[in-house]
């Protein structure tokens, strides 16, 4: 999630198993405020991720589109994230050292890598959908299958955590808890091939089939509002049709809010590997590692500005609490009767 490259730089943090960091036993205020800010991105990433899975359960239209799929696999993704590994960095903020062990360094390092690498899979299949959508309108339905959907998301998980083993199983067994931004991290810097060839094979095709995808439908909507004409009329009214789905919009401000709060770490990390130097600037680094972090809440607030579905779908769940006929009231609200 944090060394997709090999690094020259100077390591900011021992090797767990080494002397305390905290040169002071008492926590500073920067210590506090930095555990604070943790324990707030923490709980906003818990809270919103926790908001959109009980609201695609609890909504069964939200399963008539495929991106619905992947929008799910995503918020399981960074619901884990803010369980599993934000709340572990609030106590060390406070005492400047790693205190759960080496093999839970290695076990969150793991966990990081694998669910960053989830996330940028399922962006590049969400490209892929929307792609689709925009290109076989006719025959999108046929194509794009839930079942079909759920297969990627499957392949997509298994296919992460795999990538991501080898450091876990002993093929490099340092993992090092890094002071400066509070989290820690696997030891990718000495293992250059295998680094070079993970990030290959993750962010090469996702990267590709983002920007390919996104520039195709952009490209046909410009061509449509221009008045161009196409002469299959069905075929035209479909993509009209398609491409007046706020979907597409909102997909792509949510692919481009993840690369966007990742980066700074990644501008500052290709500048100190390709300089040889370490930057030494108070909080530089925590500020820009837990910026990329708190891209897993800003989905919900991107969904809720963006996604009409979505937020019927959370009308639904705030009424249902209060409502035990959950089944006629998602009928009477997008207007259909009980026994269509």
């Amino acid at each position: 999630m944090f060394e997709t490259m090999p690094s020259r730089a100077v390591s900011r943090g021992p090797i767990i198993g080494e002397v305390s960091m905290a040169d002071n036993p008492f926590a500073t205020f920067e210590s506090l405020t930095q555990a604070g800010i943790i324990a707030v991105i923490g709980a906003a990433i818990i809270i919103s991720n926790l908001l959109i899975i009980v609201a695609f359960l609890n909504f069964k239209g939200l399963s008539n589109e495929v991106i619905n799929y992947y929008l799910l696999s995503l918020a399981v993704a960074d619901l884990l994230c803010g369980v599993f590994v934000v709340p572990l960095s609030i106590y060390p903020a406070i005492t400047g050292r790693w205190m759960f062990g080496d093999l839970m360094c290695r076990l969150v390092g793991y966990l990081e890598v694998t669910l960053w690498s989830v996330s940028v899979y399922t962006f590049m299949w969400i490209s892929v959908d929307r792609y689709l959508a925009v290109r076989k309108p006719l025959r999108y339905e046929t194509v794009q299958t839930r079942t079909r959907s759920q297969c990627w998301m499957v392949f997509t998980w298994i296919s992460a955590a795999m990538l991501c083993c080898p450091p876990l199983l002993g093929y490099k067994k340092d993992a090092s808890f890094d002071k400066e931004t509070l989290i820690c991290m696997l030891d990718w810097g000495t293992t250059y091939a295998y680094t070079a060839t993970l990030a290959m094979l993750i962010l090469g095709p996702s990267v590709i089939s983002i920007v390919h995808n996104y520039w195709y439908i952009f490209a046909m909507k410009r061509k449509l509002n221009s008045g161009v004409p196409i002469h299959d009329k069905e075929y035209a009214t479909a993509l009209a049709e398609n491409l007046a789905n706020p979907s597409h919009w909102m997909s792509f401000v949510m692919v481009t809010t993840f690369w966007l709060s990742w980066a700074p770490y990644t501008g500052i990390r290709l500048y100190e590997y390709f300089t040889d130097q370490e930057l030494k600037m108070p909080m530089l680094h925590f500020g820009m590692v837990w910026v990329g972090i708190l891209n897993s809440f800003w989905k919900v607030i991107i969904l809720v500005s963006l996604s009409p579905q979505f937020r019927l779908a959370l009308r639904i769940l705030c009424l249902t609490a209060c409502c035990r006929s959950k089944g006629r009231l998602q009928a009477e609200l997008v207007g259909l009767d009980n026994d269509d």
